[in-house]
């Protein structure tokens, strides 16, 4: 985001400066990491309570276990957000209608 003076010099805000590269590579790492010991968390669960309590919280840990990794998975590549398309990067220029090369060669104008 930028603020425009009255001598027209723009000024940008630091606030509006978007998360470093490696910062949000690290925060992603995290989030994955602590997703996956949850995983972990649900399958030891599961293997100490079968036959304790009933089947079915067994079961669910199962269940938690197998679909946390692609949950986390889709976290972890949501990556950062896309820059928008209001500042264009390069100046869009418009061509001519131009000219065919060798085209005075093949007569000109043939109608």
């Amino acid at each position: 985001m930028s603020k425009k003076r009255e001598d027209d010099e723009e000024v940008h805000r630091i606030t509006s400066a978007p998360e470093a590269l490696a910062a949000d590579q690290a925060r992603r790492a995290k989030r994955y990491l602590a997703q996956m010991g949850v995983r972990v968390v649900c399958f030891i669960a599961a293997v100490l309570t079968w036959h304790r309590i009933p089947i079915a919280f067994s079961i669910l840990m199962i269940v938690a276990a197998v679909v946390l990794p692609y949950i986390a998975v889709l976290f972890a590549n949501a990556g950062r957000a896309r820059r928008e398309p209001d500042d264009p990067l390069m100046d869009p220029r418009t061509l001519g209608p131009g000219h065919r090369p060798g085209a005075d060669q093949l007569g000109g104008n043939h109608r």
